[in-house]
């Protein structure tokens, strides 16, 4: 009976442990390969990370993020390993925030299928404030490194010729060709 109870209070205080802490880091304002690089020793335990990141100076950015958990047992494998982005309203991970993009669960990397796990994503953001949220329960001594880059994309401005304007004008012209073909043939 004793073994029970002390069998069953280890249990309580294993499951009642917190999750591994959020890593909440800053990977700058329009970030790029050089500066977009982050990871995170998870170990055995839950988590929920977060990089925030700021757009500003265009209109829209392509942004592109990959995580990867490169592991040599089985027992650093990352359950539920997945990444989103969201744009930020209040505070990171306030409930508030915005999701921009599907879930990107982890994969078997093709090189490597039992002894890695990848996810990569992209979006087309407008400017603001965006993290991503990579989460899932880490395993033995497991953890994951990646990257986030973003890039303007140049919007084309008006075309000469184009919309309204330019469509009167082709009708005017097609009228007036319908015009001078009726007359040659008179």
């Amino acid at each position: 009976m004793k073994n029970l109870f002390y069998g069953t209070a280890l249990a309580l205080c294993l499951a009642a442990a917190p999750a591994g802490a959020a890593v909440i880091a800053d990977l700058g304002v329009n970030p790029r390969s050089t500066q977009g690089d982050f990871s995170n020793s998870v170990g055995g335990a839950a988590f929920a990370d977060q990089y925030t990141f700021q757009l500003v100076g265009a209109d829209q950015f392509i942004t592109f993020a990959s995580a990867t958990n490169v592991f040599a047992a089985p027992s650093d494998f990352i359950t539920n390993f997945a990444g989103q982005l969201f744009r930020q309203v209040g505070a990171v991970g306030g409930g508030d925030d915005v999701p921009v993009s599907p879930p990107a669960p982890a994969v078997p990397c093709q090189q490597n299928p039992t002894g890695c796990q990848i996810l990569a994503g992209s979006a087309l953001l407008a400017a603001g404030n965006y993290y991503l949220q990579l989460t899932g329960i880490g395993g033995g001594t497991s953890g994951y490194g990646g990257n986030l880059t973003t890039a303007a994309v140049a919007i084309p401005g008006p075309i000469a010729g184009a919309g309204l304007p330019g469509l009167v004008l082709a009708i005017a012209g097609m009228v007036g060709l319908a015009r001078r073909r009726r007359n040659a043939a008179a």
